[in-house]
C-alpha cells in the first residue's frame, strides 16, 4: 500500500449563520442571505478542495464534546437532523454522511498508542454536532467525500493550557500516523473560530449586517495579528504566542483543533492563503488554507 499523507489544512469555523444564509434544502429556516464575505470565503476553500481530489475530510469540532477521552465517528453512515442549541431559529439541518470507518479505527489506535485515552463512537443513531455539520457543509455541500469526525475532549479547559495543547499535539501526531499507514491522501479541518467575544442579544432580524462587526476592538487587533502570522508563514512564532492570543481574545482555538491540525500537518513553515475574514454575533472567523501540495509538501492527485 501507498503512504498516505495529508494534503492540505485549513481553518474551517463553524458559525451556523453560514449555512442559514446560504439557503441549502437541508436546512430548514429561511433567510435573505447575510455574512456573504465569509460565504465567498468559502466557494474559494471548495474550488481549492476540488481541485485536490481528497479520499476524506478529517473534522476536529469543539461542539462534539467528550470529558472522558477523544472519541472517532465510527458507523459508516450516519444520519439525522442537528440542531443548533443555542440558535434553533437558525439551524436544523438534516445531514447524511459517509464515515471512512477504518480510517477512523487507525486514528483511534494510534492515539492509544500515544497514550491518550480514545475510543469509538459506535451508537448509529449519533447525531452529529452542528460544529462538524457546519464545516463539512460549507467545504463540500455536495457531502459526496467520507470524514472522519473528532471529538474534543477539552483537556485545555480542565488541564492547564499547555498541558491541554500539548495532548491536542499528541493526537494530531498520532492522527498523521493513521493517514500515512492506511494510505488515504487527506484534508485536516480545524473547526475553529478566532476571537470568541460575542453579543449577547441577537438582532430582530439576524441576517441585518448593520448589526454585525467586532464585539472586541482588542480581540480583532490580536486576530490580525495572528492572521498576519498566518499569512507570512511564521507558524514558529504563531505556536509562542497562542496561549496569550486563547487568554486575550477568548480564542476558541483554546478547545484544540487548531493545535490538532497542525500537528498532524507537521508544523510547516508555509504561508496560509486567507480565503477571507469576517464576524458573526461578533466573534472572528477566517477561512484560511494551507495547501501542501502546491507547496512540495505533498504529492499532486
Amino acid at each position: 500500500m501507498k503512504q498516505g499523507e495529508i494534503i492540505a489544512g485549513f481553518l474551517a469555523p463553524h458559525p451556523p449563520h453560514l449555512v442559514y444564509g446560504e439557503n441549502p434544502p437541508q436546512n430548514e429556516p429561511r433567510s435573505e442571505g447575510g455574512w456573504e464575505p465569509l460565504r465567498w470565503a468559502y466557494e474559494r476553500a471548495r474550488r481549492s478542495l476540488e481541485r485536490l481530489k481528497p479520499d476524506v475530510l478529517l473534522v476536529h469540532s469543539p461542539h462534539w464534546q467528550t470529558q472522558l477521552g477523544h472519541h472517532f465517528l465510527g458507523v459508516s453512515k450516519l444520519s439525522g437532523k442537528s440542531v443548533d442549541p443555542i440558535f434553533p431559529n437558525l439551524f436544523r439541518y438534516s445531514f447524511s454522511l459517509d464515515v471512512d470507518v477504518e480510517l477512523a479505527e487507525a486514528c483511534c489506535r494510534e492515539a492509544q498508542a500515544a497514550g491518550l485515552t480514545a475510543k469509538m463512537m459506535r451508537n448509529p443513531k449519533f447525531r452529529v454536532d452542528y460544529g462538524t455539520i457546519t464545516t463539512l457543509h460549507m467545504m463540500r455541500p455536495q457531502w459526496d467525500i467520507p470524514v472522519v469526525g473528532i471529538s474534543a475532549n477539552n483537556s485545555p479547559y480542565y488541564l492547564t493550557t499547555k498541558e491541554g495543547l500539548e495532548e491536542m499535539d499528541r493526537l494530531g501526531k498520532a492522527t498523521r500516523r493513521a493517514i500515512e499507514r492506511t494510505g488515504r491522501r487527506a484534508v485536516v479541518l480545524a473547526s475553529n473560530t478566532l476571537c470568541h467575544y460575542h453579543f449577547h442579544e441577537e438582532p430582530a432580524i439576524p441576517e441585518d449586517m448593520s448589526c454585525e462587526h467586532p464585539q472586541s476592538y482588542a480581540g480583532y487587533k490580536w486576530d490580525m495579528r495572528m492572521l498576519d502570522l498566518m499569512r507570512s508563514g511564521k507558524t514558529r512564532e504563531m505556536f509562542e504566542i497562542l496561549p496569550q492570543f486563547i487568554d486575550e481574545a477568548f480564542a476558541e482555538v483554546k478547545s484544540g483543533a487548531f493545535t490538532w491540525m497542525f500537528a498532524a500537518m507537521g508544523y510547516p513553515q508555509i504561508p496560509g492563503e486567507l480565503h477571507g475574514y469576517g464576524t458573526v454575533i461578533g466573534t472572528g472567523n477566517a477561512v484560511v488554507e494551507w495547501n501542501l501540495v502546491d507547496r512540495g509538501l505533498a504529492t499532486a492527485a
